[in-house]
């Protein structure tokens, strides 16, 4: 395989053998690993976003950070020693993913501002055939709806060019936590607002929230990261009210060895001068978040260890927060059932006369405010916490919305077409939902590999891990193709399906399923494509 680049003509489409979607971590990683493992440089990574690193791109709200501790929040192939902060802040992960994309010399593969919107097997062929369009730049950082409305103005306001372009082998890197939800369309008078609104995973930095009233709908692991930050400099709004319709399970943040100012001054230089004290508290780290699986079986074991577990991190709620709201913060569903939450600050900012947390429900919202009630969501009515006999107006300049992303749609409006014609979507919905063999393939789509399909996110581990798992497996499979021994590579029907159904046997005992929640793992019909049964150990 050379390691030159070929980017050729073939009936008059550009010919590219490896096409990427995403310039996320899973797309860089894959780029990478091409290089490393195979030693093949001839693809190219399409993003329609403006800039390298997916959803740490596009996710740009105060106080943005990662959850899972630093050291094991970095590929494998290309450890970081030198993260600062246990917690690593959006802008280092960012410096740490183009830092790799420069020391394997991908950054020129990289195609920013570039929207792949189809893909169709060509069976004759043995080629994927790929539409892509080119965005004016940073268009393409606009939410779905947004984007559409700019299109309604004219095709020319947002496009340069669309191309057709064919490659041997197509490998999907398209994230989660990416797409935004949209404004909760049930409830009326949205076009009245006078205000602005916005989405956290958009965040509108033109905005100024001096001395100004502020709705925030949602209390995820987003909206607990950013809120604490808007009640003081440099934001210094008047008010915070945060509707919550049920409450997280909040954990609080572990503290490094030595603390963290050690930690920030001392562990760059100990991991960076002696690699393997890094990769020995990697492990370390590795073993912990394993341990964690224990938390999400269905056995009595796993049971009575959620109980006290919950019972540790109820104190710390209630430790923290005023008296009033310790019955609206004490979850009614096992912890782990929805992905649980850091908590760094937001539990401790509610101590601010500034905020006021509440579960009445958004009733309507009008050109300066909104109404809250008389319907309260969480918890059930009780003397302690009774609802109102009517609407309470709330004063709003800005209403902020944190309601989560759409994680049930895969691959979200890419189209896929595969043998025969048929839809990637539709086949999904005729089997019950969105599944892969491995989270990784579909029998019907040659040559097609997803990266962090469904069934691949964990709720106690880094999904750097599982990202590089299917990476390496992946790559088994593409170098022959290519190689040239073979043209196509194609799961069997009946291997995928007894993969899903073991999946789903699984999953029927775990917390996700068991717990008494619903959650954004699952779709309405209780189909869970997001989460894998197993530890990653396996």
């Amino acid at each position: 395989m050379s390691n030159s680049t070929v980017i050729s003509k073939r009936n008059g489409k550009t010919y590219i053998p490896v096409a990427i979607i995403g310039a996320g971590e899973s797309g860089i990683a894959m780029g990478c690993r091409l290089k490393q493992v195979l030693g093949f440089d001839q693809f190219r990574i399409f993003d329609r976003q403006s800039g390298i690193g997916g959803t740490w791109w596009i996710n740009a709200y105060p106080g943005i950070a990662c959850d899972v501790p630093a050291p094991f929040y970095s590929f494998s192939f290309a450890p970081n020693y030198a993260w600062t902060t246990y917690h690593p802040s959006r802008d280092e992960i960012l410096q740490y993913l183009y830092g790799v994309c420069e020391k394997f010399e991908i950054v020129d593969k990289i195609q920013l501002d570039t929207d792949v919107s189809a893909a169709r097997w060509l069976e004759e062929e043995e080629l994927w055939e790929i539409t892509t369009t080119q965005l004016i730049p940073r268009l393409g950082d606009l939410s779905p709806l947004d984007l559409k409305r700019k299109l309604e103005s004219g095709e020319r306001n947002v496009v340069i060019k669309s191309e057709t372009i064919h490659c041997k082998v197509l490998i999907s890197g398209v994230g989660g936590l990416v797409e935004p939800n949209s404004l909760p369309e049930d409830i009326p008078g949205w076009e009245t607002f006078g205000g602005k609104v916005f989405h956290s995973a958009r965040w509108d930095h033109s905005v100024d929230f001096n001395d100004k009233d502020v709705v925030v709908v949602g209390t995820g692991c987003s909206a607990t990261q950013f809120v604490p930050r808007l009640i003081r400099e440099p934001y210094n709004a008047k008010s915070v009210t945060q509707l919550m319709r049920t409450p997280p399970w909040l954990i609080p943040p572990p503290t490094p060895p030595f603390g963290h100012e050690k930690w920030k001054m001392w562990a760059p230089v100990i991991f960076t001068s002696m690699p393997t004290v890094g990769w020995l508290f990697r492990q370390l780290v590795f073993a912990v978040t394993e341990y964690d699986w224990r938390l999400f079986g269905g056995s009595g074991y796993s049971e009575r260890e959620r109980i006290k577990l919950q019972e540790r991190l109820l104190s710390h709620v209630y430790k923290t927060t005023p008296e009033k709201y310790h019955e609206i913060l004490t979850p009614n569903y096992s912890v782990g059932c929805k992905r649980r939450v850091l908590d760094t600050e937001w539990l401790a900012s509610l101590q601010d006369p500034k905020m006021e947390l509440t579960t009445l429900e958004l009733s309507s919202v009008q050109s300066h405010g909104v109404t809250l009630g008389p319907n309260r969501i969480y918890p059930p009515t009780s003397p302690s916490n009774a609802k109102p006999s009517h609407g309470v107006h709330v004063a709003a300049d800005i209403i902020v919305l944190a309601n989560g992303f759409n994680t049930i749609q895969w691959l979200h409006h890419l189209e896929v077409t595969g043998r025969n014609g048929v839809s990637l979507h539709n086949e999904w919905d005729k089997r019950g939902g969105p599944q892969a063999y491995n989270g990784t393939s579909m029998d019907g789509f040659p040559n097609l590999f997803l990266i962090v399909g469904p069934n691949t996110v964990t709720g106690h581990s880094s999904v750097i891990l599982a990202s590089e798992n299917m990476i390496n497996y992946s790559l088994k499979f593409i170098k022959p193709i290519l190689k040239g021994d073979v043209s196509q590579v194609e799961v069997k029907r009946e291997a995928e399906e007894e993969y899903t159904r073991d999946i789903h046997e699984q999953l029927k005992s775990k917390v996700w399923a068991i717990g008494g929640c619903n959650s954004w793992y699952k779709a309405e019909s209780g189909w869970n494509s997001t989460v894998y049964p197993y530890t990653l150990s396996r």
